[in-house]
């Protein structure tokens, strides 16, 4: 926890760097009042303006004049000590000696960049690893070595050059090579704190990635990336409205409420790519079954193989793959067949009616003896046998038992056991089973004689 929090210190640290290397941030619609502080701009509608985030650049700029002032001054002195041919201009009035110092500047800009570079590799390659633990120095020093790379790249070269913007600048006051490189470099050091927040999400992945692990639910390996990756997408929504305001100078605001309408159009388009996402976060945060459960889902039966953002796959008990629709799922009943505590055995036993009722409790008595304290039993689930039913053709004995753990093979084998078991004890007893069978009696039987009484004798109905 403490190195979490010294490097949060060290992004806010590093944030200030990257925004004092540009001066200071100005926010387009506030305008200072007379007493100094700032106040929000009208748009004209009644709503604030929407900020304009701009890197102010006059401190580079004003040292660049600085700068190419010094040099004048210095080829004057020069030009009188050896000659007119030291201020021998190239073009827009640029003597060679100040391109050739502002070309010294970009080398130095280079050498730098290259050297923080090379310096923040190696804290890379250093940074200790410790097993179990995140390795949040070395994903810092990933995360900013690019984005400051292009940071000072961007406003190395912008003040390598900016001696040279003088000699652009027209009566009027206008500058467009300035302008343009203000434009360019504002835009570069935009991208570059944006990039740096993206790359920066890393540390959150890490973080989740490690809470999912010691979790044991799957579901929770998904949920984790799904966090980081809606993180990135939300840091790259916001800096291209950013970057757009500063091109454009675009009002998003209303043009987000003129889009209303066409949203709403948009929306009922893709109703059911939205429900499937809905129904994504319903599985995510429910968790109604993990990746590698069994379930059975309408009538689907088989092992869950990925939760996607639209659809979960299945692999069926017959081998088949199955996608299913997210927002069906969440509508249908989920029967989660892995989760089950036990399993359960009914099972009927069917004995012939000529069966004596001594026999019939003997039967009731050999099954409870093989099914006694089985290898499958609770103290809480003992197995129950009981004569219950006169059936068509049988004497009915039904069997219930619950086997633990739920393990279908193992179960299937102690079936077969018991089965076998209990047919031996029944043979070794004389105590048959019985088949579907029917019973005809003969109008000549002795022992079951018909008797016909003439309608005469049948009484009327009144």
């Amino acid at each position: 926890m403490v190195r979490f929090v010294k490097l949060c210190i060290g992004v806010v640290a590093i944030c200030m760097i990257f925004m004092g290397a540009a001066d200071v941030v100005a926010v387009e619609g506030e305008v200072p009042d007379t007493n100094g502080e700032t106040v929000m701009q009208n748009n004209g509608v009644g709503d604030p303006a929407l900020p304009k985030i701009v890197l102010k650049t006059e401190g580079l700029d004003k040292a660049g004049e600085k700068v190419g002032y010094g040099i004048d001054l210095l080829s004057e002195k020069v030009a009188g000590l050896v000659g007119d041919w030291v201020n021998l201009k190239v073009f827009a009035g640029i003597t060679w000696i100040k391109l050739l110092f502002c070309l010294f500047l970009v080398f130095v800009v280079v050498l730098i960049e290259r050297t923080i570079s090379w310096s923040i590799t190696k804290k890379i390659d250093t940074a200790l690893s410790i097993e179990g633990a995140i390795p949040w120095q070395r994903i810092f020093y990933k995360a900013i070595q690019k984005p400051l790379r292009l940071f000072i790249w961007i406003y190395g070269i912008y003040g390598a050059i900016s001696p040279l913007y003088v000699h652009f600048q027209t009566p009027d006051g206008a500058n467009l090579l300035q302008t343009l490189a203000k434009n360019v470099s504002n835009l570069g050091g935009i991208v570059a704190i944006f990039w740096f927040l993206y790359e920066l999400v890393a540390l959150l992945d890490a973080r989740l990635l490690k809470w999912a692990i010691a979790t044991e639910s799957t579901i929770d390996d998904i949920l984790a990336p799904l966090v980081g990756k809606t993180l990135r997408i939300f840091i790259v929504v916001i800096g291209i409205i950013i970057i757009l305001q500063n091109l454009t100078g675009l009002k998003i605001g209303p043009l987000v409420a003129s889009l209303g309408i066409g949203g709403l159009a948009v929306a009922l388009a893709a109703k059911e790519s939205i429900a499937n996402f809905f129904g994504t976060l319903t599985i995510l945060f429910d968790k109604p079954f993990q990746v590698g459960d069994r379930i059975v889902l309408d009538r689907y039966d088989g092992t869950v193989e990925n939760v996607g953002f639209r659809s979960i796959r299945i692999r069926l008990l017959t081998g088949h793959l199955v996608t299913i629709p997210n927002e069906k799922v969440v509508n249908s009943g989920v029967e989660n067949i892995t989760r089950r505590p036990n399993i359960r055995w009914l099972t009927n036993i069917g004995i012939p009616y000529d069966t004596p009722p001594d026999k019939v409790e003997k039967a009731i008595q050999i099954i409870k003896e093989i099914l006694d304290n089985h290898e499958g039993m609770k103290e809480d689930f003992p197995p129950r046998v009981h004569f219950n039913a006169f059936n068509d053709y049988s004497l009915n004995i039904q069997i219930v038992i619950w086997y633990h753990p739920p393990d279908w093979w193992p179960f299937q084998a102690w079936v077969q056991r018991t089965c076998l078991e209990i047919m031996r004890r029944f043979a070794a007893e004389q105590i048959d089973f019985a088949f579907p069978t029917q019973t005809l009696y003969m109008a000549t039987d002795d022992k079951r004689p018909l008797q016909v009484k003439p309608l005469s004798e049948t009484p009327r109905r009144q």
